[in-house]
């Protein structure tokens, strides 16, 4: 199973539904890099450096990363939900996009809500 690292701004209810499942997640507070103004570039510097994929809610600055240097053990960027049934689903998905994954080296996986036909 994949090690993950949570940028600051992901969604801590989704980290402790994640851990639940069984997830080493470190996060940027555990580590002692919250609420310091981290460029990204820093904080998927860090990941690569524990080993660690990144998790994150932030889509276009990581994508633009991944594209400028896929050099790194993954990027997982999700969609943010503040509703607790969808913070389940996701929570779901990231599950069903990590299961059995031993590696993420180099990949960029995009996780999104599921459609819900109203």
């Amino acid at each position: 199973m994949v090690r993950l690292y949570a940028d600051e701004n992901f969604e801590l209810p989704v980290i402790k539904k994640l851990r639940e499942k069984g997830y080493d997640i470190l996060t940027a507070l555990e580590a002692g890099n919250a609420n310091q103004g981290i460029p990204d570039e820093d904080v998927l510097a860090f990941a690569v450096q524990e080993n660690r994929v990144v998790i994150t809610l932030n889509y276009n600055d990581f994508k633009n990363m991944h594209k400028q240097d896929p050099n790194h053990h993954g990027i997982v960027i999700c969609i943010s939900t503040r509703r607790k049934e969808d913070r389940d689903d996701l929570v779901e998905r990231i599950d069903l996009a990590l299961k059995e994954k031993e590696s993420l080296k180099g990949e960029l996986i995009r996780v999104n809500r599921a459609s819900k036909d109203r």
